[in-house]
């Protein structure tokens, strides 16, 4: 599929659905011309037309909440755009993670589904990031990272433990706090190991469209 078959409209612009690639949620609609449509592949992140400014923007320039790009879809008409993306943060200049958070119709279940189950998990590994590039004085998370690696894999090492015994003992109560712990603890190294926990989900997904399991 080349640009040129793509239907900007008379502006020079196309609609652009940004979509979470791992979560699949929707994040924000935005408009790209054929200069922020270019420079959005040439980079890998995303770049859009603002029609109010008439200009050029990067998404997460100034914010540093930046949004790779792992594939761009088009439509049968060939007239709007999904771009599918790994978010470094929130893609709503109000700090959420998505612009589409108001109900205008039905009920909302989104406290009980699994895109924001996984949403806890995204939460966390963004405030984890956080902690590392910043490092905030009394922090425990700075405590690991100051610490380093062998420190943060004694912790992996303890928790995984106690995930055992509670286990093995049968006692879901303290399991699930041990769990956590583990989870925690687990985003720590990967954190440190400079290994992004969507790369971890990726393996995850292969396997099982491999299998079926």
């Amino acid at each position: 599929m080349n640009i040129d078959n793509l239907k900007f409209d008379d502006a020079g612009l196309i609609p652009a659905i940004v979509q979470d690639a791992m979560t699949k949620e929707v994040l924000t609609l935005a408009y790209m011309n054929r200069e922020s449509l270019e420079k959005s592949m040439e980079t890998k992140e995303t770049w859009f037309f603002s029609r109010s400014r008439q200009e050029l923007w990067h998404k997460g320039g100034t914010s540093g909440n930046t949004q790779m790009i792992t594939e761009i879809k088009f439509d049968c008409d060939q007239d709007a755009l999904v771009v599918l993306v790994e978010p470094k943060g929130p893609a709503c200049h109000n700090g959420t993670t998505s612009c589409f958070v108001e109900n205008l119709f039905g009920e909302a279940h989104e406290s009980s589904s699994t895109l924001a189950d996984y949403q806890i998990l995204h939460s966390l590994q963004e405030v984890i990031h956080q902690r590392e590039r910043e490092r905030p004085e009394g922090a425990y998370t700075t405590y690991l990272f100051e610490k380093g690696v062998d420190k943060i894999l004694k912790k992996v090492g303890e928790e995984s433990a106690e995930v055992i015994i509670a286990a093995k003992n049968r006692d879901a109560e303290e399991l699930k706090w041990e769990a956590a712990d583990l989870i925690y603890h687990l985003l720590v190294l990967l954190e440190e190991q400079k290994l992004p926990f969507p790369e971890v989900l990726k393996v995850l997904r292969k396997r099982h469209e491999g299998t079926g399991k």
